[in-house]
C-alpha cells in the first residue's frame, strides 16, 4: 500500500520536475521526447527541451539521424521518423493541422472527440483523422496509410474519401486515386517498432503515476507528467488499449495503486514470441494487473473483463 509518506514525496518530486502540474498542462506542438539530432524552428532540442518546448504556428519540427514526438491533443501523439520535417499549421485544441514538409511521420491516436479536427498535410493534400487508431505518412513517396482506425482525405475541392483500417491512398496532388488495401505485417518498420516502444512506454508511465495524481487532479482526464520517464502520459476517463495493444487505464481503475499492483509478473501487454503485444484480453493468470489478468479470476471487475463481458 502506498503511504502517506510516498505519496506527499512522489507530489513534491512532480511539482519541482514538471514544466506544469495538472492536467492538461501542454498544448498541441509540445515536444515529448527526444532521441538524436532534431531542432525546433533551428534550435537544437535537448532532453530538457522535453515538456518545455513548444512548435508554435509557422515553426518547424526538423530530425536528422533522430527522431522526436510531439503531442497534438490529449490522447495524440506525432511521432516523426528520421530526416523528417513539420511545420505546425494551427495549434488550437478545436482545429489542430501540421504539415509535413518531407520524410515520414506515425499518428497514435488514443482519444478523439467530434469537437476534434485534427489533419494532418501532405504534399498540400490534407487528411483528417477520425478515430482512435495509428496512421503513417510519408511525404517522400506521398501516401498515407491506415494501420488502425479511419481518416478522411480531401481528395478534390469539396470532396472527401475516407480511407478505413489496412487501406493505403497515394497523395500526388491531381493523380489521387482509390483507396488500396496492403499487409500490417510487411509493412511494421523502424518508425512503426520505435512508435510501439514510445507507446509501451508510456503505458508504463501512466501506471507508475495514476495513485499521485488524482490527489492533485481530481480525476480529469488529459496530460499528465511522469517526473520518472520525464515525459507526458495519457488519462482518459475510462480503460483503453492504445493501437499497440498496451493498456492505459485512468486513476480510479488502480485505486491509487493499492490492492492489487503493477507488474504481478509483466506488463498487462508486455511483447509475446514475436517481440509484439499480446493481442486485447490475452493477459492471462499472473500476467495482468491484479494478478488475475483479463480472461480468468482477477481480471477487471471480478475476471469477466470489462464490466464481465471484456473490452467493447
Amino acid at each position: 500500500m502506498m503511504t502517506r509518506l510516498r505519496v506527499i514525496l512522489l507530489l513534491s518530486l512532480a511539482t519541482l520536475c514538471t514544466p506544469a502540474f495538472g492536467a492538461n498542462p501542454a498544448g498541441p506542438g509540445t515536444i515529448n521526447y527526444v532521441e538524436g539530432g532534431a531542432r525546433l524552428a533551428g534550435e537544437l532540442l535537448t532532453p530538457e527541451s522535453v515538456g518545455n518546448a513548444t512548435l508554435e504556428t509557422g515553426q518547424e519540427l526538423t530530425t536528422g539521424e533522430g527522431r522526436a514526438e510531439m503531442l497534438l491533443t490529449p490522447g495524440v501523439f506525432l511521432r516523426l521518423d528520421d530526416n523528417s520535417a513539420v511545420r505546425m499549421v494551427s495549434p488550437s485544441l478545436t482545429h489542430t493541422a501540421v504539415d509535413l514538409e518531407r520524410g515520414r511521420a506515425m499518428v497514435e491516436v488514443d482519444d478523439i472527440h467530434p469537437q476534434n479536427d485534427i489533419q494532418i498535410i501532405d504534399r498540400g493534400v490534407p487528411t483528417e483523422l477520425l478515430k482512435p487508431g495509428l496512421y503513417e505518412l510519408n511525404a517522400t513517396d506521398g501516401e498515407t496509410m491506415v494501420f488502425s482506425g479511419r481518416e478522411a482525405v480531401n481528395t478534390r475541392e469539396n470532396h472527401w474519401t475516407v480511407v478505413k483500417a489496412h487501406h493505403e491512398l497515394a497523395l500526388t496532388l491531381g493523380e489521387i486515386g482509390k483507396p488500396k488495401s496492403f499487409d500490417v505485417k510487411t509493412n511494421e518498420g523502424d518508425l512503426y517498432n520505435w512508435s510501439s516502444l514510445r507507446s509501451e512506454y508510456l503505458a508504463e508511465a501512466n501506471s507508475q503515476i495514476a495513485g499521485v495524481y488524482p490527489y492533485a487532479a481530481g480525476y480529469a482526464p488529459g496530460w499528465f507528467w511522469d517526473p520518472y520517464m520525464y515525459g507526458y502520459t495519457f488519462f482518459g476517463p475510462d480503460p483503453f488499449f492504445s493501437p499497440f495493444g498496451w493498456g492505459f487505464y485512468p486513476p480510479w481503475f488502480y485505486g491509487g495503486l493499492y490492492g492489487g499492483g503493477f507488474y504481478r509478473g509483466g506488463f498487462y501487454g508486455r511483447p509475446g514470441a514475436g517481440g509484439h503485444p499480446l493481442p486485447r484480453g490475452e493477459a492471462r493468470g499472473g500476467e495482468g494487473f491484479h494478478g488475475g489478468g483479463f480472461d480468468g479470476g482477477g481480471g477487471f471487475h471480478g475476471g469477466g473483463g470489462f464490466g464481465g463481458g471484456g473490452h467493447r
